[in-house]
């Protein structure tokens, strides 16, 4: 791939990465709770998954996930009944008060960083429409398999790596000592966005 298109290509996925939604929640929900070990394995774990669709995209499954209704439906469902009882866990979380360590963090809250990232981008069956849109424009039909590697591991890298920014900026100075002793509001507000968005996942 030529650099100005890799570059192109760079720029799109920063623009998607950085573009709010429950991946940013739970990344955020998971850094209070577990600390920044589970807030970094959250944001790794994430983009282990979103790479895992380019992958699938890049070897041409995906069409076969967009173009079946059932399969796109038994994913989109499932991520919905994730995002449900992730929501519901968050609402019925009670604040701890206690000195915020993570090492403390860790002990008193039980947290899957590395679950909760990947099950998160692959059960969103809608990256396989975007990264459909997307390859679509920067690879051809003889695309050697470097240049498909090269582009799975660009969108993987990129997701990880804003989501592990998110999880260093949290942790340093006060911040994530202010955010957890009003821990018990941030999971009444995240609880409630993740349940919604499943709700809208379910209605539309």
């Amino acid at each position: 791939m030529e650099l100005h298109l890799w570059l192109s290509f760079v720029a799109i996925c920063i623009m998607g990465a950085l573009s709010p939604g429950p991946s940013l929640a739970i990344v955020i929900k998971n850094t209070l709770a577990g600390g920044t070990p589970q807030g970094y394995a959250t944001a790794i774990s994430h983009g282990l998954g979103v790479a895992l669709y380019a992958a699938i995209t890049a070897t041409g499954i995906a069409v076969v996930i967009v173009q079946s209704p059932l399969i796109f439906n038994i994913i989109q469902y499932t991520g919905a009944v994730f995002l449900l009882y992730l929501g519901i866990k968050s609402l019925l979380s009670k604040k701890v008060n206690q000195v915020f360590s993570d090492d403390n963090m860790q002990e008193k809250v039980q947290v899957n960083g590395w679950r909760d990232g990947f099950l998160i981008a692959f059960l969103n069956p809608k990256l396989a429409i975007f990264f459909l849109a997307l390859f679509s424009q920067f690879l051809t039909g003889d695309a050697s398999d470097e240049q498909k590697i090269i582009m799975t591991a660009t969108v993987g890298s990129i997701d990880a790596l804003w989501y592990c920014l998110v999880t260093f900026t949290l942790s340093r100075g006060n911040i994530i000592n202010k955010l957890r002793a009003n821990s018990h509001i941030v999971d009444k507000v995240t609880g409630s966005f993740l349940i919604l968005l499943a709700a809208r996942v379910v209605i539309s």
